[in-house]
C-alpha cells in the first residue's frame, strides 16, 4: 500500500516463489502496490515513492549489495528489450524471479500483456523443450546464463526435437556472465537465435545486446572502465549511501554508473568487455587478468564451464589456477591426462595472452560453489583451491 506523498511501503516476497513475484509486479504496476524486496534480512518499512522493487545482488564482486530499482527504470528497460528484439513476445521463465534478468521476464510479461510460462527447477533440455510447447505466441523469448544454453546446445545436437524447439525462439538473451566465442557458434549452427545480453542489477539487466547499447543507453570509458548512462539505471543501493557515490555520479545533468569492468568502445560504438577490474593478479610483476585467461580456457572443449582464480605462490606473488567440478573433474583423475591438457592450456594462453598468464595447475572439485544466481562463487572458490580442500 502507499503510504503518503514520497514514501512507499517496502515488503518482503519470496523470490524463490516466482508466482508470488508475479502477482507482487502486477500490484506495484497497476495497483500501487508496495515495493518488492527480493532479499534476505531486515529492511527499512518505507522507500521512495518511485521504487518498484530492491534486489540482493550476488556477491560475486564483493558483499552482497541491496540495489533500488524504480518503476521508470524497469519500464525503460523492458521497451528497450521489446525495440532491440523486435517488439513485444511471450516469456518463458527459467532464471529465479529474485535475479534482476528473471524479474525483468515477470516485469516484460505484464507491460506486454502476455502470459508468462515457467520451466520447473533443476534445468534441463527436455523440460524445457516441454515448457516452450505450452507458448501461445508467435513471438518467444527466453533469458538464459551460459550454462542453460550449454545444455540446451548439447540436447540440441543430439535430439531433433529439442533442437526444433528452442530455434523457434525468437531470442536466447544470454548474460550474467561471459559467454565462450565456442558455445555462441554452436548455438547458432543450430539455428539458436543467440543474443549476448551484458548489464547488472544496477541497469535493470542488460542494456547492452551483442556489443551495442539499446535504448537510450551511452557509454564511455574513464581510466580503461565502462561506465553506463541510461534511463534504466538504478536509484542506488539501500541505506548505502558511500557505497551510492562511489558507483554513481552526475556530469553535466547526465548521470553515469561505474560497472567496474574494463572495456573496449570500437568505431561503431560496439562495446567489448574484457573483465572485471579488481579480477587481475600480478604474477612475477606482470599485471594478468583473470578474466580473460578464463576466457581463453574456455574456449578449450570441455572447459566451458571453468572458472580461472588466483592463488598465492612464494615464488610469483601469485598464479592463475584452472578449477574445474563435476562430469569434467572425474574426466582429469588421471595424472597422465591431467598434465597433458594442463600443457595444452598453457600453450594456448601463453601464446594468447603471455607468459605470466599461464595457468600452474588445473584443480578439480567435486562440485562448483554457485551463487544464487548460478554464477561460480569465485570467492568460495578461491578459497577451496588456496586451502587444498
Amino acid at each position: 500500500m502507499h503510504s503518503g506523498a514520497g514514501e512507499r511501503q517496502l515488503a518482503t516476497v519470496d523470490g524463490g516463489d516466482w508466482r508470488a513475484v508475479d502477482a507482487a509486479v502486477r500490484e506495484r504496476f497497476d495497483g500501487d502496490g508496495p515495493a518488492l524486496y527480493l532479499g534476505t534480512g531486515e529492511h527499512p518499512e518505507l522507500v521512495a515513492a518511485s521504487t518498484a522493487a530492491v534486489i540482493e545482488t550476488s556477491g560475486s564482486t564483493g558483499i552482497p549489495k541491496r540495489v533500488v530499482l524504480s518503476e521508470a527504470a524497469l519500464r525503460a528497460s523492458a521497451d528497450a528489450t521489446a525495440h532491440a528484439l523486435g517488439g513485444p513476445g511471450q516469456w518463458l521463465l527459467c532464471l529465479p524471479a529474485h535475479y534482476v534478468a528473471g524479474l525483468q521476464v515477470l516485469v516484460r510479461s505484464h507491460l506486454a500483456g502476455l502470459p508468462v510460462e515457467w520451466v520447473e527447477p533443476g534445468f534441463d533440455a527436455e523440460a524445457f523443450a516441454a515448457a516452450s510447447a505450452r507458448l501461445t505466441e508467435e513471438r518467444r523469448y527466453v533469458s538464459l546464463v551460459p550454462a542453460q544454453l550449454a545444455r540446451l546446445v548439447e540436447a540440441g545436437e543430439q535430439s531433433e526435437a529439442v533442437r526444433a524447439a528452442v530455434a523457434r525462439f525468437d531470442a536466447l538473451l544470454t548474460g550474467g556472465q561471459a559467454m565462450p566465442a565456442a558455445l555462441a557458434d554452436r548455438a547458432r549452427a543450430l539455428g539458436y537465435a543467440v543474443v549476448r545480453s551484458y548489464g547488472s542489477s544496477e541497469t535493470a539487466t542488460g542494456c547492452i545486446y551483442d556489443g551495442y547499447p539499446v535504448g537510450a543507453t551511452r557509454t564511455r570509458l574513464v581510466d580503461g572502465v565502462l561506465e553506463i548512462a541510461s534511463p534504466t539505471l538504478a536509484d542506488g543501493y539501500l541505506d548505502a549511501p558511500e557505497l551510492t557515490d562511489a558507483a554513481f555520479r552526475v556530469e553535466g545533468g547526465t548521470r553515469w554508473y561505474r560497472t567496474g569492468d574494463r572495456a573496449r568502445i570500437h568505431a561503431d560504438g560496439r562495446v567489448e568487455v574484457l573483465g572485471r577490474a579488481d579480477n587481475v593478479i600480478v604474477s612475477g610483476g606482470i599485471n594478468v587478468a583473470l578474466d580473460r585467461v578464463e576466457t581463453a580456457v574456455r574456449e578449450v572443449p570441455g572447459f566451458e564451464g571453468a572458472v580461472v582464480v588466483g592463488v598465492p605462490s612464494e615464488k610469483w606473488g601469485h598464479v592463475p589456477v584452472v578449477v574445474v567440478g563435476g562430469a569434467l573433474a572425474g574426466a582429469l583423475a588421471d595424472d597422465q591426462g591431467a598434465g597433458d591438457v594442463l600443457a595444452s592450456i598453457r600453450r594456448l594462453v601463453r601464446e594468447s595472452i603471455g607468459v605470466a598468464a599461464q595457468p600452474e595447475r588445473i584443480t578439480a572439485i567435486e562440485r562448483m560453489p554457485l551463487l544464487a544466481s548460478g554464477k561460480p562463487d569465485r570467492r568460495a572458490v578461491t578459497r577451496l583451491v588456496a586451502s587444498g580442500d
